[in-house]
């Protein structure tokens, strides 16, 4: 494990980040905007999912929302992997990264696991909204807002 740490600090993007305080600051920001698309969109979503808001048809938002999520979530994961690289060393010993990182595998894994369930491409397409999307969606909410907190609490341990 230790020479893949030590090949990611020597990357280029690595260094860069580390000698530039303006790139670093742009791609942070990026990460933010990947963080902010992916719950801003996710939030709803899932809201919508669990029967909250039903004013707005799900088969007309969900499509939308979820393609706003994915590109927020390819942006962090991008960002995030090379804000990473920056000191892969301190990450890896890093308990609250370690956390972020099951936290985020798991909020995937939902993600995949909801969105290949027959029954939430019924409910998307204006079925019945069932206890397993409902699950999956409360699930969601409390994931994503686990990897945003576990996020913020890498830089205090």
């Amino acid at each position: 494990m230790m020479p893949l740490v030590d090949w990611l600090g020597a990357w280029p993007g690595a260094v860069l980040l580390r000698d530039s305080g303006t790139a670093y600051l742009f791609v942070n920001a990026a990460h933010i905007l990947g963080v902010g698309l992916l719950v801003g969109a996710i939030l709803p979503l899932d809201l919508c999912l669990l029967g909250l808001f039903r004013a707005v048809p799900l088969a007309v938002i969900a499509p939308f929302l979820s393609r706003v999520a994915a590109t927020g979530a390819g942006l962090a994961i991008v960002t995030g992997l090379w804000l990473f690289s920056v000191k892969p060393a301190e990450y890896v010993g890093n308990t609250a990264f370690l956390c972020k990182a099951a936290l985020l595998a798991t909020a995937l894994a939902n993600v995949a696991l909801q969105h290949g369930n027959h029954r939430f491409a019924a409910a998307v397409a204006g079925g019945v909204l069932p206890p397993t999307v409902r699950l999956a969606a409360a699930a969601s909410i409390l994931l994503w807002l686990s990897v945003l907190v576990a996020g913020r609490w890498i830089g205090f341990v």
